[in-house]
């Protein structure tokens, strides 16, 4: 399958450097960086939310859980709840289904990143499926996303 087209695209017209891997397929965040040879600190999750009636994308290290308490504060939102895969799976048509870039602005979805993320030169994500793996400069990425960030206690449990 290979990284989402939409996804290539927009890296390449950006100018970012990138490189992707292929690994044996992973289904969690931290094997997906143990296969990767990534530390769990520099591969940053996509955890789908639904922030008072919208998706919302959590990008945090893979070694972290999202405390939705605290994101309710950060964002100043009436509720917080995980979304479903029911919510959010439309949205991404062209990836697996977990598998989703943590570029959520390709698919019209807002993204909030964990400051503790930020703190890494160089980060790794999954690329739309199982298998496959992009890395970048973390400057790269909050200058092409523009994502909403948060300190470390205001979003990770």
């Amino acid at each position: 399958m290979g990284i989402p087209e939409k996804l290539a695209r927009f890296l390449q017209e950006r100018n970012l450097p990138f490189k992707v891997t292929t690994q044996p397929e992973a289904f969690t965040a931290q094997q997906s960086a143990q296969a990767a040879q990534v530390s769990g600190r520099a591969y940053a999750k996509s955890v789908l939310v639904n922030v008072d009636g919208k998706i919302w994308m959590a990008v945090v290290p893979a070694t972290e859980r999202v405390d939705l308490a605290r994101m309710q504060k950060c964002l100043e939102a009436k509720k917080v709840k995980l979304a479903s895969e029911a919510e959010f799976s439309p949205l991404f048509p062209d990836c697996d289904l977990g598998a989703m870039p943590i570029f959520g602005s390709l698919y019209g979805v807002s993204v909030l990143v964990s400051h503790e993320l930020t703190e890494n030169d160089e980060i790794a994500f999954t690329a739309g499926t199982h298998r496959d793996i992009v890395r970048l400069k973390i400057g790269d990425f909050l200058a092409a996303e523009k994502p909403r960030v948060c300190e470390r206690e205001a979003i990770l449990a």
